[in-house]
């Protein structure tokens, strides 16, 4: 069972424990999206997890109780701490922890063979970093499957439609490799100490043909919505050998042409555009 919102204030009592805003320290204190979590990631005893900031290990012990081998990363040293003394001693050697950024460790620690093999991200993602992070982990090997709490707004922009002014460069990347399958919305209540803003469990299923793009074609796309209310053919001008006729050719199949924006343009046709 999650810890209760007076569990959770006795224990950040005890190890002298005020939660770091900056850090997205809301500690999730329900039962019920605790389960919806594992559940929506098909959490199974032969799996291997990634959390990313278990804080007090709610998350972290229904994971372990599926089974499951568990990779978590936790920044702040007093929770890394507690989650040493009072998590790892019951997880029978399943809770590999390791202290430190998640951006520097974007996996937690899960070798690049393990990885390959097949692993599941289950997180409560800070919002500091959702975006940074999810940058990393759209890299071989990726995950088979993502279950992300998130706070609505960075949701809304990984899941955003084309022609809508959340669709950016971070949409076209995401889903290019995951397609969004039904998720949760999650309260304010559900957390202590409570936020300001509605969260929402983002779930991401690997697709059976995921593309990558390279990491100057990603350059590019984030250069073109750095400046989004252009038209993309002046966007384009100077940054490819042709100034990017030949692709922009191709948006008449979309039935778009070189006036376009670039929230206009749908993944497929940034799929096209390549940087050689």
């Amino acid at each position: 069972m999650p810890l209760s919102p007076s569990q959770t204030r006795e224990i950040l009592a005890q190890i002298d424990h005020l939660p770091r805003k900056h850090l997205g320290q809301n500690f999730l204190v329900d039962a019920n999206i605790v389960r919806k979590s594992v559940e929506l990631a098909s959490v199974a005893a032969t799996d291997r997890v990634v959390e990313i900031g278990p804080g007090l290990g709610t998350l972290t012990r229904a994971l372990l109780s599926t089974g499951a081998q568990v990779w978590a990363i936790e920044h702040d040293p007093r929770l890394a701490a507690y989650l040493r003394t009072d998590v790892m001693p019951d997880a029978g050697g399943r809770l590999h922890l390791m202290e430190g950024d998640a951006l520097d460790a974007p996996r937690a620690g899960l070798a690049t063979n393990e990885a390959a093999a097949g692993f599941k991200v289950v997180a409560n993602l800070p919002y500091a970093i959702s975006t940074p992070w999810m940058d990393s982990m759209l890299a071989d090997p990726l995950p088979q499957h993502m279950v992300l709490m998130l706070q609505r707004e960075a949701a809304d922009r990984y899941a955003a439609a084309p022609g809508s002014k959340q669709f950016g460069a971070i949409s076209i990347f995401l889903q290019s490799a995951f397609d969004i399958a039904p998720g949760h919305k999650v309260p304010a209540a559900c957390f202590h100490p409570r936020p300001d803003i509605e969260s929402y469990l983002l779930n991401l299923v690997r697709k059976p043909v995921p593309y990558l793009f390279s990491p100057e074609t990603k350059r590019l796309i984030r250069a073109c919505f750095q400046q989004r209310r252009k038209q993309v053919s002046s966007l384009l001008r100077g940054k490819l050998p042709d100034d990017g006729q030949s692709w922009i050719s191709t948006l008449t199949l979309e039935g778009l042409d070189g006036r376009a924006r670039p929230e206009a343009i749908p993944t497929k046709a940034w799929q096209r555009l390549s940087v050689t």
